[in-house]
């Protein structure tokens, strides 16, 4: 008796992961979104971080030490209107070069679909949540400076107007006011990266590119010499930030 349980609990199993219709097409696969990273179209990995080497838009040169944020909330939206919502996050550090391919669990139906977003950073809400992974990589915000987590950690160094060595630390949150006990929040620093319409036939690998370089450069030309520590406490570079931001993300090759 035990037997047949247990092979009809493995049948039920079986039907219940079957991703294909009655005559064997498949109609639900799987996204693997896959984050690259560039200098104004020059490719970066974990091995370049180090030396001095690039030159951003308002002619400081600078090199990178660590470079990791959160991307959340990946949104398919199909030709009716119609969202299919994943309610995940990813940190992608790209300093150690892990979680830079992302495959949420959930599977998503072959289709047209007219844009595919996600969130950079975490939004209100999930912001408020107690995410044990993040609290172990020390990606926290102090509690003085409202809470949460960071959106993105990105610390490097430069030449400053001296001519000598310093460090940076472009650091995103939630923007913050009076910070303290009482901290106050003057606008929303998390945004929507739209990547366009993606047609998706099959199992399919989406490239998600960050160009570095836009951080610096627009709609603000970023001057390192004047926003370099510090910016954690700072709502006007926070809300810089932000803006520069969503210029820095954009699709790249889509493989099914």
């Amino acid at each position: 008796m035990k037997k047949i349980v247990s092979l009809f609990c493995l049948l039920v199993i079986l039907i219940s992961c079957n991703s294909s219709d009655d005559s064997g097409n498949v109609t639900e696969v799987s996204t693997t979104f896959k984050f690259t990273h560039n200098w104004d179209g020059a490719l970066i990995r974990h091995y370049n971080f180090g030396p001095i080497q690039y030159v951003n838009a308002h002619g400081e040169t600078i090199g990178l030490e660590r470079l990791r944020y959160v991307i959340s909330d990946i949104i398919f939206t199909k030709e009716n209107g119609e969202e299919i919502e994943l309610d995940v996050y990813n940190l992608v550090d790209l300093t150690n070069e892990v979680n830079t391919e992302y495959t949420p669990n959930t599977r998503i139906p072959i289709g047209n679909y007219t844009n595919v977003s996600f969130t950079f950073g975490l939004d209100n809400e999930d912001n408020a949540k107690n995410h044990t992974d993040l609290n172990s990589a020390s990606f926290n915000v102090p509690e003085m400076m409202g809470g949460g987590y960071h959106y993105m950690q990105f610390d490097g160094k430069f030449i400053n107007s001296n001519m000598e060595e310093q460090g940076f630390n472009y650091h995103a949150i939630r923007a913050v006011d009076n910070s303290g006990v009482n901290p106050t929040f003057p606008q929303d620093t998390f945004f929507t990266v739209n990547l366009g319409a993606i047609d998706i036939t099959n199992d399919v690998e989406i490239e998600v590119k960050m160009n570095i370089a836009e951080w610096f450069k627009s709609p603000n030309l970023w001057d390192l010499n004047m926003y370099n520590q510090m910016l954690m406490p700072n709502s006007a570079a926070q809300i810089m930030m932000y803006q520069n931001g969503q210029n820095a993300f954009s699709l790249g090759d889509v493989f099914q």
